[in-house]
């Protein structure tokens, strides 16, 4: 796929994660959060906390499921932005980082989400 094609698919992707995460209640505070060279792509809060959101998106079939993705570098660069938010925002609110992956199958859909999906170890 060329990367204009990827880059929209990104991009619807990250739109039907975030009406996905209003349904559930999450009031969207940033989308494309940058700190320097950090990025997070979806940063929402709920009565929880703040969730640090990564979106993987792919068009079906997907091999690989989309979570599955988000590595261990992945993780480390997202905690680091996070703590960056934190100390811009000011916020103490408790912290989750989440992943939501979109399938699109078609005409079909399948969008999930993956709460707490991991915890970083801050050293």
């Amino acid at each position: 796929m060329e990367t204009r094609g990827k880059r929209a698919l990104g991009v619807l992707g990250e739109e039907k994660a975030c009406d996905f995460l209003r349904e559930k209640g999450h009031r969207i505070v940033a989308r494309n959060w940058r700190g320097g060279h950090l990025e997070v792509d979806i940063i929402s809060e709920d009565t929880d906390g703040l969730h640090f959101v990564e979106v993987k998106t792919r068009l079906a079939p997907e091999g690989t499921a989309p979570q599955e993705r988000v590595d261990g570098r992945k993780r480390q660069r997202i905690g680091a932005a996070a703590l960056k938010f934190l100390n811009e925002s000011g916020s103490d609110r408790e912290v989750f980082f989440d992943v939501v992956s979109v399938l699109f199958d078609g005409p079909r859909t399948e969008v999930r989400y993956f709460p707490q999906a991991w915890i970083p170890m801050y050293v």
